[in-house]
């Protein structure tokens, strides 16, 4: 009686290797991603640390979700609606590629939402504790949250999965 054939074993894909060249593109990918993250946040502190002078006696703090954005929907001109609502979904958005890609452990859809709320939020209470003609809005969280989950969804998931070992593996070849 002949035996089954067996199937050819499947690679890993390189990122997720052993050996010194995946070792070294792996490092490689890090470092990159470390210094995108290290440009994001320079950007992010630009964008949204810059005084408003103008905007001294006009500026409120929102604590009440949509209020806002409903505000920005309301505009009669659609381009403030958009650089409004779209600009604070793309500063959030990089959160989405940049955790996933650093460390195995900010991957996953919960830990990428919960850090960017915790990250964005401080950026608004800075901004509205620091810098003039600035306030702290949850909308702009809301928005900025809304960003990184869809390109985590769009992007970061897969580059999670490439770039890191699954914990099974890692835990087996590891222990």
């Amino acid at each position: 009686m002949a035996e089954p054939a067996k199937a050819p074993a499947v690679r890993p894909p390189l990122l997720q290797r052993t050996g010194l060249l995946a070792g070294a593109v792996r490092l490689l990918v890090l470092l990159v991603a470390l210094s995108l993250t290290v440009l994001f946040a320079v950007a992010l502190a630009r964008v949204t640390l810059v005084p408003e002078p103008g905007a001294r006696g006009l500026v409120h703090a929102n604590l009440s979700p949509g209020s806002s954005l409903k505000l920005y929907l309301d505009r009669p001109a659609v381009r403030d609606a958009v650089k409004q609502v779209g600009g604070n979904i793309l500063l959030g958005a990089p959160f989405g590629v940049l955790l996933p890609l650093l460390t195995r452990r900010a991957a996953g859809l919960v830990r990428v939402t919960v850090l960017t709320v915790l990250t964005m939020t401080l950026v608004e209470v800075a901004q509205a504790t620091l810098v003039p003609g600035r306030a702290f809005d949850v909308d702009d969280v809301i928005l900025n949250t809304t960003g990184a989950v869809l390109l985590y969804l769009a992007l970061g998931r897969r580059i999670a999965r490439a770039l890191h070992r699954p914990r099974r593996t890692a835990a087996r070849e590891d222990g």
